[in-house]
């Protein structure tokens, strides 16, 4: 490792995003649209990771370690409401995936994340949301024996499986679907065009 003081910060910025989304799912506050607290530590978390980056590339698991690797996707895939940092990393990630110096199975998390912020559909459906059923389903995909035949080829369970693993993991987290579907989805769509991500 190149960089441990730089990973040790990139780990601590990821550990202050899991305890606010703990804290989060414990007010039953998670599913109620895009938190106000949550939306502030993450554009902290951006800046903070962006300068990194300017600093030092992208950081690959022989400059800040395994852990410090996963930490810094995680605050990536956070970056919700920050579409061009988004999509620089995704590419800076693509560039490291085929050396084993960055996890596919992230650039596939990213990747599909991306696309359903600009109304796309997924490639390995690891995006989920609530439905007008009240119930987690996967974000738009484009066909399902495709998606299972991409999520194989990286290590990932078939989608029909995931499925189950995130309703279950809702339903241990007490999230609940929103109060009023159609509200949250004009909201959401309100959103992705205040920061960006559709015109």
């Amino acid at each position: 490792m190149k960089h441990k003081g730089i990973a040790e910060i990139i780990v601590k910025l990821k550990n202050a995003d899991l305890a606010l989304r703990s804290k989060l799912v414990k007010s039953g506050q998670l599913s109620e649209g895009y938190n106000e607290e949550m939306a502030k530590l993450h554009k902290q978390n951006t800046k903070i990771l962006n300068d990194i980056i300017d600093q030092i590339g992208y950081p690959t698991i022989d400059k800040v370690g395994k852990e410090g690797s996963e930490a810094t996707w995680l605050i990536i895939q956070h970056s919700i409401g920050q579409p061009v940092f988004m999509k620089k990393c995704a590419k800076l990630l693509e560039e490291q995936v085929p050396d084993d110096q960055a996890n596919k199975k992230n650039l596939a998390y990213l990747t599909d994340r991306i696309a359903v912020f600009e109304n796309k559909p997924q490639l390995y459906g690891t995006q989920f949301d609530w439905d007008e059923n009240g119930e987690l389903n996967p974000n738009n995909f484009d066909d399902l024996i495709k998606v299972n035949l991409r999520r194989n080829s990286i290590g990932l369970n078939s989608l029909e499986k995931q499925t189950e693993i995130i309703r279950k993991q809702a339903k241990n987290e007490n999230q609940l679907p929103p109060t009023d579907f159609e509200k949250r989805k004009i909201e959401m769509e309100k959103w992705k065009k205040s920061v960006g991500w559709i015109k």
